[in-house]
C-alpha cells in the first residue's frame, strides 16, 4: 500500500491495562479483451506489495545440513578408527553449529521480535502503560469494560506488522464484561491526530510507523482510552474467516455491485480464488471474497465514512452468524484464523472470549470524530484529512458513546492535543 495522502472526502460527508491509498486515487478504468486481462490491478489500491515470510527453509535448509552429515557419517566404514574417531568429533561439532545458529536465527526472528507463536505478538505492557493517562487510570467508568484495537490492513501476503501497512480499518471494540453488550466505534483512516509522537498527520500512519504498538499508543493518547489489546487481520484472513462461518447476511444496493464486483475480480486474481459475481441487490449471503470487497468500497455516497459503516457491517454480520453456532465450529474457525492474524491474544484466550459468543450482543456502533463534531479539509502536503472540530468535545461524546459516561472530562494531554489540532486546521477545514 502506497502513502497517497491525498484521500477524497465528500463535503458533505455526513484503565490500567488488564494485563499489568495508500490508495491510488484515479478510479477503475473499464477495459475490453486483452487490455482488461492485462489490467488486473484496476481495482487494486495499492502500490507497495509487502514481501513475503520466509519460510524456515529460506533462512537455512536445517534438513539438508542434517542429511549431509548423515551421509557423510557412513562414507567412511573401511578407514582408520582414529580417521572416524576425528570425522566423528568434526560432525558433532557441526551438529552442535547447526543447532546454535538455529536458536540464533529462532531468537531473533521470534523471541526477540516478540511473537511466541503464530499470529501471537507480546506487546511492551510497560510503554502501552504510558500511553495511558492518568485521567484514564483513575477512571472507574470504565473499570467494568474490556476495550480491544481492531486493525485491518491492505495485506495479500500476510505481512501485518508495518511498514507498508497502513491500517484501512481502525476500530475499538468495547465490550460491557458484565452484560456482554458491544458497541464498536470506527476512528476514520483520515483522521488528524497525533501519532504519538507529536507529530500530527492521518492517523493510519501510526500502524505503518510503529506497527500496533504505536498506533495502540495512538488511540490511548488522543481518545483517553486504556486499549492494551489488538487483533490485525488482512485481505485474505477476513475471506477465509466469512467462509468459514458460511457467509455473512449483508443487504447490498444497486450502485455497489459494480464496485464488489470490481474489487473482488482484483482479490480473487491476487488471492487465486475464484470469484463469483454479485448479480442482483437486496438482502443476501456473500461468500468471503464478495463480504471482503463490500468492505473495500467507497465510491458510492457517503465516500470513506460509508466504507467505515460497511466493514462495521460485516463484522456484526460475523458476530451475528457466531452466535448461532455451536462451540465446536467456533473453535474450527477460530484455529483457521489464528495463523493469519496478528494479535497480542494467545489462542486460547481467543476460545476463551469466543466461549462467551453467545451472550455478545452489539448493541450500538458509530464513527469518530461523530459527525456533527467533524470537518474535512487539505491540510497542506498532509493531504485530505478528516478533522475533529474539536477533539476535546469528540473525546468526551465517545466515553458518553461506549461507556454512558455523560460528565467525562478529558485528560490535560487531549485538551492539549485538540488545541493544537485546531491549530493546524482552522484554515482549511470546509
Amino acid at each position: 500500500m502506497s502513502n497517497r495522502d491525498d484521500e477524497f472526502y465528500g463535503r458533505d460527508g455526513r484503565r490500567p491495562s488488564r494485563r499489568d491509498d495508500r490508495y491510488k486515487d484515479d478510479r477503475p478504468v473499464r477495459r475490453s479483451g486483452d487490455s482488461a486481462r492485462r489490467s488486473s490491478s484496476r481495482y487494486d489500491d495499492y502500490d507497495d506489495r509487502p514481501a513475503r515470510r520466509r519460510s524456515y527453509d529460506d533462512r537455512g535448509d536445517y534438513g539438508s545440513s542434517r542429511s549431509r552429515s548423515g551421509s557423510r557419517s557412513g562414507a567412511s566404514r573401511g578407514g582408520s578408527r582414529k580417521k572416524k574417531s576425528n570425522k566423528a568429533l568434526i560432525l558433532l561439532i557441526a551438529e552442535i553449529a547447526v543447532a546454535a545458529l538455529l536458536l540464533v536465527v529462532f531468537y531473533n526472528v521470534f523471541i526477540k521480535a516478540g511473537a511466541t507463536k503464530v499470529g501471537k505478538v507480546n506487546l511492551d505492557e510497560e510503554a502501552i502503560n504510558k500511553s495511558i493517562s492518568e485521567t484514564v487510570a483513575a477512571n472507574t467508568q470504565m473499570k467494568g469494560y474490556t476495550n480491544i484495537a481492531l486493525f485491518g490492513v491492505d495485506s495479500r501476503e500476510g505481512k501485518l506488522d508495518k511498514g507498508s501497512n497502513r491500517s484501512d480499518t481502525i476500530m475499538i471494540a468495547s465490550i460491557n464484561n458484565e452484560t456482554g453488550d458491544i458497541k464498536l466505534c470506527s476512528v476514520y483512516r483520515d483522521t488528524y491526530l497525533n501519532l504519538s509522537n507529536d507529530r500530527y498527520t492521518k492517523c493510519n500512519a501510526a500502524y505503518a510507523e510503529g506497527g500496533p504498538m504505536q498506533a495502540i499508543s495512538m488511540l490511548n493518547m488522543n481518545l483517553d482510552m486504556d486499549i492494551s489489546d489488538f487483533i490485525t487481520i488482512g485481505f485474505r484472513g477476513l475471506t477465509d474467516v466469512v467462509d468459514a462461518l458460511g457467509g455473512v447476511e449483508i443487504d447490498v444496493t444497486e450502485d455497489e455491485i459494480t464496485w464488489i464486483n470490481g474489487y473482488g475480480e482484483t482479490m480473487g486474481q491476487e488471492l487465486k480464488l475464484d470469484y463469483k459475481p454479485v448479480e442482483s441487490a437486496g438482502r443476501q449471503t456473500l461468500n468471503g471474497l464478495q463480504a471482503t470487497a463490500y468492505c473495500r468500497v467507497r465510491y458510492t455516497k457517503g465516500d470513506d465514512f460509508r466504507r467505515a459503516e460497511r466493514q462495521r457491517t460485516v463484522l456484526m454480520a460475523c458476530i451475528e452468524k457466531a452466535k448461532g453456532m455451536d462451540y465446536s465450529t467456533i473453535e474450527k474457525v477460530a484455529n483457521k484464523a489464528f495463523g493469519e492474524t496478528y494479535t497480542s491474544f494467545d489462542l486460547k484466550e481467543i476460545l476463551d472470549l469466543l466461549k462467551n459468543a453467545p451472550k455478545y450482543n452489539v448493541v450500538d456502533n458509530n464513527g469518530f470524530p461523530e459527525e456533527s463534531m467533524r470537518g474535512t479539509g487539505t491540510i497542506g502536503k498532509k493531504g485530505s484529512c478528516v478533522v475533529p472540530k474539536d477533539l476535546a468535545s469528540n473525546v468526551k461524546w465517545l466515553h458518553q458513546f461506549l461507556f454512558d459516561d455523560s460528565s467525562y472530562e478529558v485528560s490535560p494531554d487531549v485538551q492539549k492535543y485538540s488545541d493544537k489540532i485546531k491549530s493546524d486546521t482552522s484554515a482549511y477545514v470546509n
